[in-house]
């Protein structure tokens, strides 16, 4: 029986993205018969402030430093702090967020690299903190035993970017939770729209932080575009402020669209399924993810799916989405209003759909991992 402990900070910390990814491969794990203990590592939380844990395997080990003091500490001034002052001994340390703290000698390490983002689309992170992930990240993906990536785009950058050996990038692909599925109560799709104010027109779902990288002004020129060609069609774009969103803002302004895109921040897990239920389309044209995990959640709740063509998001798609150059408005519109007009390229695509997204599920990774897991914990700590 081994420790292996996991990096649990992000899923405290973040609503979307790698916090529900951390949250939902740690509930799939603790769904897997396995004879390892697993403490679970977050920073800036009091034990209060945590849930129920997932099984009996897991701990709780919360430390009140925060992720910015940590970051200063280990990777700025390179205090040989190892985590397991926090977590107590382990025999693996799995780093779930870019970034590889210090570990005592012979503790194996995991690291996952969701994207290089920072370095295809240098705009998608402030400059002090583009500064210190090309410092930081390629720094621990050297040091880790072995990496996990989310999908083979993000495997071929780090090969490509940073010159690691591809023997010691594993990619491990996302699920879909269960509870995505198509929401047929009408209360319940009515009850999403009155929470968070979306009025009774038909609209296209997007979800992102807002940020240039996904493209939201972009996809806003195409709405402006298909309501000048009729479409009475709103937008509704799931995700909370990030970097350089002003300039997002001040495009729909621009575009006289103030009453036809509803910016609803951070969604509530709960009410996803039934936000993408309700949409006519799925509107994806990122460009650049290290996996895009909407696609396949939207495609699972039945509705149909325009994404890009660039780095992960083929992958995610397989042949269930119409896919377009996400600096092509022209594309992007056409894209979407064949996706409101014809019923049967509809129908085509909601049923490949559901296939495409049956085919990602969290026990797949989770049995994956743990067959990592195991493969680590056998070999020499480097």
């Amino acid at each position: 029986m081994a420790r292996i402990a996991i990096d649990y900070t992000a899923a405290h910390e973040q609503g979307g993205g790698i916090g529900r990814y951390v949250r939902e491969l740690v509930a799939a794990l603790a769904r897997e018969e396995t004879p390892h203990r697993y403490p679970l590592f977050v920073a800036g939380a009091r034990l209060s402030d945590l849930p129920a844990l997932p099984a009996p395997a897991f701990t709780w080990h919360p430390t009140r430093i925060t992720p910015r003091w940590f970051a200063r500490l280990w990777h700025r001034a390179r205090l040989p702090l190892p985590v397991e002052a926090f977590t107590g001994p382990v025999d693996l340390y799995h780093a779930t967020d870019f970034t590889l703290p210090p570990v005592l000698p012979g503790t194996q390490t995991l690291l996952t690299v969701h994207d290089l983002s920072f370095v295809r689309v240098p705009d998608s992170a402030s400059p002090p903190l583009k500064a210190y992930l090309d410092v930081v990240v390629p720094r621990s993906a050297q040091r880790a035993d072995h990496i996990l990536a989310d999908s083979q785009a993000t495997r071929n950058d780090l090969i490509e970017l940073y010159g690691i050996a591809p023997d010691k990038i594993t990619v491990l692909l996302s699920g879909v939770d269960a509870r995505f599925q198509p929401v047929t109560d009408a209360a319940a799709r009515a009850a999403v729209r009155e929470k968070y104010d979306l009025g009774e027109r038909p609209y296209i779902f997007t979800i992102g932080t807002v940020q240039p990288r996904k493209n939201y002004a972009r996809l806003m020129q195409a709405l402006a575009r298909l309501r000048a060609g009729g479409q009475d069609v709103t937008l509704v774009i799931a995700g909370g402020k990030g970097w350089l969103e002003d300039p997002i803002y001040a495009a729909m302004d621009e575009l006289k669209l103030r009453e036809h895109v509803y910016f609803i921040g951070f969604a509530d897990d709960a009410d996803l399924p039934a936000l993408y239920s309700e949409a006519r389309a799925l509107a994806f044209p990122s460009l650049y993810e290290g996996f895009g995990l909407p696609i396949l959640e939207a495609m699972a709740c039945g509705t149909p799916v325009v994404t890009a063509n660039v780095s992960s998001m083929p992958e995610a798609a397989g042949d269930a989405a119409l896919l377009i150059d996400p600096h092509a408005v022209d594309a992007l519109t056409d894209a979407l209003d064949r996706l409101l007009r014809d019923e049967s390229l509809r129908t085509d695509l909601i049923a490949r759909g559901y296939a495409q997204a049956a085919r990602f599920t969290w026990k797949r990774a989770a049995q994956e991992l743990i067959a990592i897991y195991d493969s680590l914990l056998k070999s020499p700590s480097s």
